[in-house]
């Protein structure tokens, strides 16, 4: 562990709770995309990717944890309508304490990831995606009211699983992302053979997550933009699998990881993150699980 840059996580979780929760997760977007072009062209993009977009500056697992447990807590306190708004900057509320709730969460996300990250789970799975949600049941228990799965006061059953024409349409949308993300792979690994192999697939993934994550620009000023990180990082990484393993068509793979992070999304969602007082992230939810299941994949196909 590595206690510069836990200090550091400090002051990334305040980053989060006084940028807000969300912009500070678009910012991880803008820095993941720069990382990730710089890496591709040639240069030293670690740095840009490691600690800052994923690490204590702006990790996820920091920043936008951070802005999470800051916002549930000013929920609680009444200092916010609501402690599930991941969307409003807290620096107008001017309270010093939950900036610190921010800090504090930070550094737990650190030292969250760093502990699974020595486990036989952390090279498999997405360490800011699993910290991301722990920390999230953590604010949630400690600042929230409505319980984990949150309380449903209406009338009838309530949703778990969308069905119907919602159902269909995040079929649509997690196939059509996956087949823009999938095939846009397989055209460079087929015209761009060598490129593909030193340098882009190790960074296609996360370059495509950088997109999603800055395209989040348009909720935060107000448009029905969904949130897409969950469905083109599987989708990406399951691609660069199927591809390593059958040649350009093994593609298909990643459409199928992205029908899948959509429909997960649309379920953690439905079960974690409504009916409540404070935010658990469905896409991280979703990261994390398809992750594993596609190094699981990649180690039976690819070795």
């Amino acid at each position: 562990m590595d206690i510069l840059a836990l200090i550091a996580a400090f002051g990334g979780g305040i980053i989060g709770a006084y940028m807000g929760a969300l912009p500070a997760f678009i910012l991880t977007g803008v820095l993941a995309l720069a990382g990730t072009a710089v890496s591709i062209a040639g240069g030293d993009g670690s740095f840009i990717i490691n600690s800052m977009a994923f690490g204590s500056f702006v990790g996820p697992h920091i920043a936008f944890a951070g802005g999470v447990a800051a916002s549930a807590y000013a929920g609680r306190k009444g200092k916010l309508t609501s402690g599930a708004d991941i969307a409003s900057p807290l620096n107008g509320l001017g309270a010093p304490d939950v900036l610190l709730v921010g800090g504090v969460f930070g550094v737990f996300g650190y030292i969250v990831a760093t502990l699974i990250g020595k486990t036989p789970l952390g090279p498999l799975t997405d360490l800011p995606g699993i910290t991301v949600v722990i920390s999230g049941i953590v604010a949630r228990l400690v600042f929230g009211k409505t319980g984990l799965t949150g309380k449903y006061t209406g009338k009838g059953p309530r949703t778990w699983f969308s069905t119907g024409t919602t159902f269909v349409y995040n079929v649509v949308l997690g196939g059509g992302i996956g087949i823009a993300v999938s095939f846009v792979a397989a055209a460079i690994s087929k015209s761009a053979p060598e490129a593909w192999a030193a340098t882009i697939s190790g960074n296609f993934a996360v370059m495509c997550f950088g997109f999603a994550a800055i395209t989040l620009i348009f909720t935060q000023t107000g448009s029905a933009m969904p949130g897409t990180h969950h469905i083109m990082l599987p989708s990406g990484l399951a691609a660069v699998v199927g591809i390593a393993a059958w040649g350009p068509y093994g593609a298909f793979l990643g459409v199928v990881f992205g029908i899948l992070g959509s429909l997960l999304g649309d379920f953690f969602g439905n079960t974690f993150n409504s009916h409540c007082d404070s935010h658990i992230d469905p896409p991280a939810f979703t990261i994390f699980l398809l992750t594993i299941v596609v190094s699981l994949l990649r180690i039976a196909l690819v070795g």
